[in-house]
Order: C-alpha cells, then structure tokens, then sequence
C-alpha cells in the first residue's frame, strides 16, 4: 500500500512537532536557565576588564565575548562548555524515547518516512539551538550597547555572526553525536552517559594525551631534546591529534574571528612575521581563511555523524 502526502509534509509536521515539545520541556527551560546565568557572569565579568581599560580598542564590543576576569572564564569558553550539554539534552532520547514510550510503530505507520521522522528532530533540536544562541547574541550585543554606550562597527557585528554560525555548527555536532547514541542503545540513560562521556574525553582527558601520542609517534631530536622544546614534527602531530576534538576546532575557530591580532593557529614560524605589522589587526576575509579549514571539518563532522546515526536507525526493525 502506497503512503499518501509527500515527504516535505511528514517532514514539517515532525519538525514543528518536535519544536513544540523542546520549548514547552521543563528539561529546556532548565538548560536555558543554566547557559543565561553562566553567560550572564562571564558578560559581567567581560564588562569589568573592558571599562577598567583605558586605552582606545577598535574592537571593544569583541572583547565582550573574550575578555575574562578571574575566576570566571570568557562568554566564549562558557559557550564551548555549555553548548555540547544543550545540545546533548536536547537528542539524548530522540530515537530511543520512541521506542521506549511504544509511539514509534504507531508515527511511522502514519504518512511519515523514517528518513523525514529522523531529519525532522535533527531540524528541531538545531532550530532550537540557533534561536537560543541568537537570543543569547542580542542579550550580549543589547548589553554592550547600554553599558558601554559605544555602538559596534560593521566588522564587529560580521565577526560575531561568523561566531555566532560556528556556534551553531559546533552545536549541530554534538546534536548529531547524541541522536547517534539514541539511535544505538535502547536505553535514554545509556545514551546520555555515552554521550556525555565522550564530551567530556575529547573536551578535557583528549588535550592531555595528545602530546603523550604525538611525541611517542614523533619523537624529539637531538634539538629539542637539547633545548627542552618539543620539534616542530612533534607539535604538527600534537596540533593535529587536538583536531580531532570538536572542542578544538570550536575553539581555535572563535579565538581567531574573535581576535583580529591572531595570524596562525598552530606554531609562529619567522616566514609568517615577515612584512607584518606586530599589533596590526588582520581583515575579516584573512581571518577566515586561517580558520576555513576547521570550520568545513566541523560541518563534515555534524553531516557524517547525522549520516551515521541514518544509516543505523534505517537499519533497525521497527516492532508494532
């Protein structure tokens, strides 16, 4: 038997479904709550470097997003903290809580593909992160414009929506890894843990080992054992180990859109400081190339782990 309708309507119809249930969620409005506070203090604590500087900066409303004040860290490093957590309790059950609450034989016996029903809460949970993140962007821009009383230029505003679209590509990543695990275990518990676990290995234990691989696989010669410095063979395994951290790239990513100073994000060689001006900021087009590769890696990223977590759930006997 034919199913009637076109895909693009089980599609829209499991989308705005799902949309409809994270932001009536008790879970959402805990996690909401969670990112504003933080954010809140680190903004707070942006706000008091800035105004205790008295030197003229042509990017004051970027350092909104970088400066920090001890012991809090930057609005930016609390958004690579906080954003994995978001977006893993937001597809920590996607598939599995179907199952577990007996609705999928029953949603999929209804004119809706396996195909639509999965894109569908992968579409919900992003457009459930990118109204967040750009909510929390307004409350930024909105706070420095009253506090500061300066309003940003042109390429501040381009340079934090760049940020603002790897922020959510980087969220696309890790929605996408815990669709995977639901897809996977039965078990929403199983799934959450596995999920966080892997966050927390390639967020805190991956940059510890890294250098521990990198010089089993490169070791030191008979320079840098002298001066006590690692070889540049050594730190361009290093470099590119840490890459295989969505953290990583996230990081290296904003730091450089964020920062107009930064030229390079691996090691400074002599050739790059010819003809350069020391304190002399990069334009926006330059500073997206030395950037481009790690944000077409996080997009490859969030494609192959939604591809993987289709290609299991499609796998799967969906029992009545």
């Amino acid at each position: 038997m034919q199913r009637e309708g076109s895909p693009w309507q089980g599609l829209a119809a499991v989308t705005l479904k799902e949309l409809a249930d994270h932001f009536s969620s008790a879970r959402m409005r805990v996690l909401e709550w969670l990112v504003i506070l933080t954010a809140a203090a680190a903004l707070y604590g942006a706000l008091q470097t800035i105004r205790n500087t008295t030197a003229q900066d042509p990017f004051v409303f970027l350092r909104l997003f970088t400066d920090t004040q001890a012991p809090l860290p930057s609005f930016s490093s609390i958004l690579g903290f906080l954003i994995p957590l978001v977006a893993i309790g937001l597809g920590f059950d996607a598939v599995n809580g179907e199952y577990n609450r007996r609705t999928m034989s029953r949603i999929l016996s209804q004119p809706i593909y396996r195909d639509a029903l999965l894109l569908g809460k992968f579409l919900a949970g992003l457009t459930t992160l990118a109204i967040c993140l750009i909510c929390l962007w307004l409350l930024v821009i909105g706070s420095g414009l009253i506090l500061l009383g300066v309003p940003p230029s042109g390429e501040e505003i381009s340079r934090s929506l760049i940020f603002l679209i790897i922020a959510l590509v980087y969220a696309g990543v890790w929605l996408a890894v815990s669709i995977l695990f639901s897809a996977i275990f039965r078990s929403a518990a199983t799934s959450a843990l596995v999920s966080l676990g892997l966050w927390l290995f390639l967020g805190l234990l991956w940059p510890m080992l890294a250098p521990a691989i990198a010089q089993f696989i490169a070791p030191p010669d008979l320079v840098s054992t002298l001066t006590g410095q690692p070889s540049v063979h050594t730190l361009q395994w290093q470099l590119g180990l840490e890459r295989i951290s969505p953290t990583q790239l996230f990081g290296e990513s904003i730091t450089t859109i964020l920062s107009p100073m930064i030229r390079t994000t691996g090691p400074v060689f002599m050739e790059q400081l010819e003809g350069a001006i020391i304190g002399a900021p990069l334009p926006l087009a330059e500073s997206l190339s030395i950037v481009w590769p790690e944000i077409v890696a996080l997009v490859s990223g969030c494609i192959l782990l939604f591809a993987l977590a289709y290609v299991v759930f499609q796998r799967q006997e969906v029992r009545a």
